[in-house]
C-alpha cells in the first residue's frame, strides 16, 4: 500500500528541488521531516509541505505512520515562464523562470 502527494507548478527549478529530494530518498518519513527542517534551501520548505501532505494522505488510508519510508521522490519540469530583459545596444535576452512538479510516494515497509 502506498500514499502519494504532488505539488504542481512549484516556483523552483527542478535541479534545485532534486538536490533536496536526493537527500531524503529512501529515508523513513519522520526522519526525513526532521532532516528537512535543517536544510537551508527554499525547495526544502516546499518538499516539507509535500511530505506532510503525503503523511496526511497515508493517515487517511489507515497506514501505520511509523513504518512509512519514501519510496519515490521526483522533481519533473513544469512549464517555463519566459520574460525578456533589456540589454546593452538595443538587444534583449530571454529569462527563463523554471517551475517544477514535485512528487513524493510513501510506502509502508515492515522492519527487518
Amino acid at each position: 500500500m502506498e500514499a502519494r502527494a504532488i505539488l504542481r507548478y512549484a516556483k523552483v527549478s527542478p535541479t534545485k528541488a532534486r538536490q533536496v529530494l536526493r537527500i531524503i530518498q529512501g529515508m523513513k518519513a519522520g526522519e526525513a521531516l526532521y532532516q528537512l527542517r535543517f536544510i537551508p534551501k527554499k525547495s526544502a520548505r516546499m518538499v516539507e509541505g509535500v511530505l506532510r501532505s503525503a503523511l496526511a494522505n497515508a493517515e487517511q488510508k489507515g497506514m501505520d505512520l511509523d513504518k512509512l519510508i519514501i519510496k519515490k521522490a521526483v522533481a519533473d519540469e513544469g512549464p517555463m515562464y519566459k520574460k525578456w530583459m533589456p540589454r546593452a545596444h538595443g538587444r534583449a535576452t530571454m529569462l527563463r523562470k523554471r517551475t517544477s512538479h514535485i512528487t513524493l510516494v510513501l510506502e509502508e515497509k515492515e522492519e527487518e
